[in-house]
């Protein structure tokens, strides 16, 4: 598609038929990860102010999904998913075998491109992170966390996260 916008225009700033002809020509492919293990992630880099897990959690509970920073919004409200017909939807957590299938089907030699990913020692940390932080809240917290990510839940299968139980 002509370049004809900065590159960090938002696809919502376009009309239709140039939305529509930008993305029938591009590949598209949209990463998610389980909304939890975001939280997690988010709060251990240090980008929540609150001083616990829990706190934190309350945090982005009361600032209501409208007002959620990118770090923890939820995925469907981000990158539309039912809109967007993603040629790839890539779980973090199997990047190796699912990138590695992708660059095979662009016709590119994964072995030589794709960086070591530790999915197995991640999983299990996440694992045990999970494990961990979600004991910390309260029985409340966690239905107000699912219902918070009940369309991103829904949507991608997020088999073994905390928040689907």
């Amino acid at each position: 598609y002509p370049q004809q916008h900065a590159a960090e225009t938002q696809l919502s700033k376009f009309n239709l038929t140039e939305i529509e002809a930008m993305l029938g020509s591009y590949t598209k492919v949209l990463f998610v990860r389980d909304p939890f293990q975001r939280l997690i992630s988010t709060f251990m880099q240090g980008l929540g102010s609150s001083t616990s897990f829990s706190s934190f959690v309350q945090d982005v509970l009361d600032s209501g999904q409208h007002n959620a920073s990118v770090a923890w919004k939820p995925l469907v409200s981000l990158c539309r998913p039912c809109l967007v017909q993603y040629d790839y939807v890539v779980m973090f957590g199997f990047l190796r075998q699912e990138l590695g299938h992708l660059l095979r089907r662009a016709g590119l030699s994964a072995d030589s491109l794709l960086p070591e990913f530790p999915d197995t020692q991640v999983r299990w940390t996440y694992s045990w992170l999970s494990e961990q932080m979600f004991s910390e809240l309260s029985v409340q917290q966690k239905q107000r966390l699912t219902r918070f990510y009940h369309r991103d839940l829904a949507a991608f299968p997020f088999s073994s996260s905390f928040l689907s139980g």
